[in-house]
């Protein structure tokens, strides 16, 4: 399940690029480990340049305060659920809604994690995690109509990447 901006709702700059923030869709699990710990819930932010390259924020969450912006996504959540429909309107959603919380991130190059896996896409993950409700999960998980347990690729080995832990305050990072 996915939240689609039409023409983009902001950029942010990698390395002298500029990515539209183009969709949002949630994993449960997450896909990715802090110090081999797996969470409940992962949230990613897909942004691609004019030239066709893709960067994703990866956020994740753990069983505890419901999330902001999952609260005012909730009535959407429950709407699919009842229903079949394969898209719905939803409005205008703020992604400045969306809390980080954190400045620490990991960065990676990898790939996508569902089909057709495109490779070179650079992965952001937000150090900090994050709290979601049991029902907030649930929500989302019953919207999903998959009946499935879990819509997340099983954790990767590094194979060899380099993953870096990005510090804004500390000198070496800048």
């Amino acid at each position: 399940m996915m939240l689609r901006w039409i023409g983009g709702a902001g950029h942010m700059h990698i390395n002298g690029t500029e990515y539209q923030l183009n969709q949002l869709h949630w994993h449960t699990p997450t896909e990715h480990t802090i110090n081999g710990r797996r969470f409940n819930l992962e949230l990613h932010l897909v942004h691609q340049s004019n030239d066709g390259k893709i960067a994703v924020v990866g956020i994740m969450y753990k069983i505890g305060r419901p999330d902001s912006l999952l609260s005012l996504m909730e009535p959407y959540f429950k709407a699919l659920a009842s229903t079949k429909d394969v898209e719905k309107s939803v409005g205008m959603i703020d992604p400045r809604d969306i809390k980080v919380g954190s400045r620490k991130y990991y960065r990676y190059v990898g790939s996508l994690t569902t089909p057709p896996c495109t490779q070179n896409v650079t992965w952001t993950i937000v150090n900090k995690v994050r709290t979601v409700s049991r029902e907030q999960l649930y929500a989302i998980r019953d919207a999903v109509h998959d009946e499935a347990e879990a819509n997340a690729r099983p954790v990767q080995a590094l194979n060899n990447r380099w993953l870096k832990l990005y510090r804004p305050d500390d000198q070496q990072n800048n």
